[in-house]
């Protein structure tokens, strides 16, 4: 949602939305850029937050930091990343609604904070990129000297670090985590995907491809691994788009349908990966630096209010004023012998697996 255009097919917040209440971090990056990386995502939003004049919590607002790719809001909140260029990109696939963590901050103290809302939007949705976080390791390596996996192990070690690195950048905040029923979100989300059609998905699509793709589709350079071109709903619809004119209309159709089902597939499936995110990152990694976690059921709109709204006001109002909420922060076991650094191969998809947890 950084990206200017493809408003449809990231899902960014309507202009009548954004109209309830100030956006921040949306439709400021040129879709040619293919380099915006965390750390660009954490060096302007950072700023946005502070005390400053002018700044978020200056003007007696308290910062909502919504997911999106969970990897950009953990940059944001703690201290995990060494300042170079080259660092891993995020992972994710996609904006998944109702399944990634919420945060919100507030300076403490704050009894005079009005319930003011401004929404910062995570940053780009990225693919994994194994590659790239070796050569960002690389890349600190010979700026500094020091292995990468030390300078992540000092700053788990300063005053108030933990599992998840170095201290929070923001000690007085919380994590809604909006979840539900695994087959009532995949339904959601299917009807998400045809509601985007009905908005006039295709016409973006053909217009984003014939502004700033299909030159490279001629000349055999197009790439989907990187800034904008990777986004959920471009690469999916890939097929159809280079054919649309060119092939008979059955096969047209047929196509047009292989890009609606894949984009389905692959919204679902990464809204197993947001979950799976929270509970492996947040839930069973208890540490000193790890915000309280709220889960707010969210698998029947109808009861939007009673189960969501009303228990969220509450938990915000009592964190501002320092209140212990109504509310019982969500809790997993944790397995204090858990190997982290373990490693197995898993002959089904031929890959290594590490770590305890993964592997489970």
């Amino acid at each position: 949602q950084v990206y200017k255009g493809l408003d449809i097919i990231t899902n960014k917040a309507s202009p009548q939305e954004q109209r309830l209440c100030r956006h921040h971090m949306i439709s400021f990056v040129d879709p040619l850029v293919s380099n915006y990386t965390v750390v660009d995502f954490r060096d302007r939003a950072g700023p946005l937050i502070s005390f400053h004049a002018a700044d978020i919590f200056a003007r007696d607002k308290i910062p909502i930091v919504v997911g999106g790719t969970n990897y950009y809001i953990e940059a944001l909140l703690w201290k995990v990343l060494v300042d170079t260029k080259v660092l891993p990109w995020g992972s994710g696939e996609g904006g998944a609604p109702c399944a990634g963590p919420t945060t919100l901050s507030h300076p403490g103290g704050a009894d005079s904070l009005r319930i003011g809302r401004e929404v910062l939007h995570g940053g780009p949705l990225e693919r994994p990129r194994p590659l790239s976080w070796t050569l960002g390791s690389l890349q600190v390596f010979e700026e500094t000297g020091i292995p990468h996996s030390e300078i992540l192990q000092q700053q788990q070690q300063e005053e108030g670090g933990g599992p998840l690195g170095g201290p929070l950048k923001y000690p007085h905040s919380c994590i809604l985590w909006l979840h539900a029923d695994q087959a009532a979100l995949d339904e959601r989300l299917e009807k998400r995907v045809d509601d985007m059609l009905a908005a006039g998905l295709l016409e973006e699509l053909r217009d984003f491809h014939r502004r700033y793709n299909r030159e490279k589709v001629a000349e055999n350079r197009q790439d989907y691994q990187h800034g904008i071109f990777q986004s959920i709903g471009f690469k999916e619809f890939h097929e159809y788009l280079v054919s649309e004119g060119n092939c008979s209309p059955e096969t047209s159709a047929l196509l047009l349908r292989k890009g609606i089902q894949a984009l389905k597939q692959v919204t679902k499936r990464y809204a197993r990966r947001q979950n799976k995110w929270v509970r492996n990152r947040f839930l069973k990694r208890p540490g000193p630096n790890v915000p309280p976690v709220y889960g707010l059921e969210v698998s029947d709109l109808l009861r939007w209010e009673e189960d969501v709204l009303k228990p969220a006001l509450e938990i915000v109002e009592s964190f501002i004023q320092g209140r212990e909420p109504p509310a019982e922060p969500v809790r997993m076991e944790c397995d204090v012998h858990e190997n982290k650094r373990s490693h197995r191969v898993c002959e089904v998809c031929d890959r290594v697996i590490i770590g305890d947890r993964e592997w489970a």
